[in-house]
């Protein structure tokens, strides 16, 4: 079985080292795959350094055409099976045996690391919490099961999960529209409780205003997405 690390990162010098390193030793088996998102900072130089594959954009394109480029590339060099970490330090790669055990078992198509499940939640701030919530509750509605992180970066998929997202994947903020995605074309998803840590460097993208555009611009596309054709897989 042949498993990739998809690794999407923009400006992360300060943390990608250590998370190249981290993922070799919990998985020595992974190829990590680093997709540099127009990074300013030297990340590349410091991934390529750190023994990873490094894909680089011209310049940045976001986090969705990240996670698609690097997905694209798994699926063209027919990878089995691939795990999407991010490069800023906060998915700890000790927790990947737990991601991958219900796509390796065959329980799943898509596992997902949630932070609102189980012993270990993460305390968001209040206004992160209203939107985890609200899109929580929609699209445990639209998938028909129980949802509980709709922006999970942290995924493990197998090869069907991974020609999906090659073929389609939304760019912007895309993780929540991703679920839905999966329910559309009828992939098995499972969420498994993670624990997540601070960044080890840089800041997040998302600010209240962020927060409040996010909101809005995801809402009114997950139900302009059930409007569309389901495309069928390409072989």
């Amino acid at each position: 079985m042949r498993k990739a690390a998809i690794v999407p990162a923009y400006n992360e010098a300060g943390s990608i080292a250590s998370v190249i390193a981290e993922i070799r030793s919990a998985d020595p088996e992974l190829e990590v795959i680093v997709v540099d998102d127009g990074s300013t900072d030297g990340t590349a130089e410091l991934a390529s350094a750190a023994g990873a594959r490094v894909l680089q954009l011209p310049f940045n394109l976001g986090i969705g055409a990240a996670v698609q480029t690097g997905l694209k590339y798994a699926h063209a060099d027919g990878f089995d099976l691939a795990v999407q970490i991010d490069g800023d330090g906060q998915h700890d790669p000790e927790e990947l045996t737990l991601l991958l055990e219900p796509v390796v078992s065959g329980r799943a198509d898509i596992s997902v690391g949630t932070r609102f499940a189980g012993p270990r939640r993460y305390r968001a701030s209040l206004g992160r919490r209203i939107g985890i919530v609200l899109f929580a509750g929609i699209v445990s509605l639209i998938v028909r099961q129980r949802v509980t992180d709709t922006t999970s970066g942290f995924r493990a998929m197998n090869r069907r999960g991974i020609r999906l997202f090659a073929d389609d994947y939304p760019h912007d903020y895309p993780e929540v529209e991703a679920t839905v995605l999966v329910y559309r074309h009828r992939l098995r998803m499972v969420e498994v409780p993670v624990a997540m840590r601070r960044r080890e460097s840089g800041r997040s993208s998302i600010t209240p205003f962020r927060s409040l555009y996010y909101m809005s611009k995801v809402s009114l596309a997950l139900f302009v997405g059930l409007l569309r054709p389901r495309p069928a897989l390409a072989e």
